[in-house]
């Protein structure tokens, strides 16, 4: 299994508070079944002002030590981005890192109040190229009276991550009913742990990937924790994505041409991030 959502870097952000925590939690997610763990603590500007020399040094000293103490596990690049006026211009200066250096990243909206005009903000990112990953929209206070807007922008071309705890229950009955409704409604594509330590947020996979399992199928279940990152890792475009059941064509609009064929990530494209 891939974990592309991971707070394991020591003493950044709110994650794991130092580096013998983040030797446990490593442990603990290759116990799990992680193969591939992304690296991705905040870049929250005035907050947590990490950047990609901050990460990536991060993520060179756990490979050491991993290799000291034979934790097999993989680690890549990767950041909880937030909104800012510079994130564009962060991407492709490199300043902000994406997944493993390819055309996606994980975006995180704020929590408690919708983003004004986010489907513009978010389609500006894409026509420059680049494609966010929205992480754990099942627990923000605001899905109830925006749910349209993850059917908008899933139908972009935006994939959605879900949180494992959240299918488990361990955030409550509320996020578990919008994640299981998202699951259910083909609007999930990807599972991730988005572990921040080892008591109330655990780099626990695969106890959701089997209640996927249980509910959609083998296939499914394997999409959403191995098939999807992975193409997220190669930097395949989403239309070579398995879609999940049950999901509208995102590829397509009324007029016959979807956001991701007018953006250019159907086709041959030159540039960094062509596979």
């Amino acid at each position: 299994m891939i974990d592309l959502h991971c707070h394991l870097l020591p003493g950044i952000d709110d994650g794991a508070a130092d580096i013998s925590l983040s030797l446990e939690m490593a442990r603990a997610s290759a116990a799990d079944g992680i193969t591939v763990t992304a690296c991705t603590p905040h870049i929250m500007p005035g907050v947590y002002n990490n950047d990609r020399a901050i990460i990536e040094a991060g993520i060179a000293r756990l490979e050491s030590l991993f290799a000291e103490e034979g934790i097999a596990m993989r680690l890549v690049v990767g950041a909880d981005v937030h909104m800012d006026v510079e994130l564009i211009s962060g991407l492709k200066s490199g300043r902000i890192p994406s997944l493993n250096n390819t055309r996606y990243f994980l975006f995180e909206p704020p929590h408690h109040v919708p983003p004004p005009r986010i489907e513009d903000n978010l389609f500006n990112i894409m026509a420059a190229g680049y494609v966010p990953v929205l992480t754990h929209p099942e627990r923000l206070s605001w899905i109830e009276s925006h749910y349209g807007v993850m059917e908008k922008l899933v139908q972009m071309g935006v994939p959605m991550q879900i949180t494992a705890g959240s299918v488990t229950g361990q955030f409550g009955r509320r996020v578990k009913y919008w994640a299981d409704k998202m699951i259910g409604e083909g609007l999930a594509h990807i599972l991730a742990t988005d572990a921040h330590n080892l008591t109330g947020r655990p780099p626990n996979l695969s106890r959701a990937r089997d209640m996927i399992a249980e509910r959609l199928g083998e296939a499914e279940a394997m999409h959403m924790t191995t098939t999807r990152p992975q193409a997220i890792l190669d930097n395949l475009p989403p239309d070579r994505w398995p879609p999940p059941p049950g999901a509208q064509d995102s590829r397509k609009s009324a007029e016959g041409e979807g956001w991701l064929s007018r953006l250019g990530f159907g086709r041959k494209r030159r540039g960094r991030y062509d596979r």
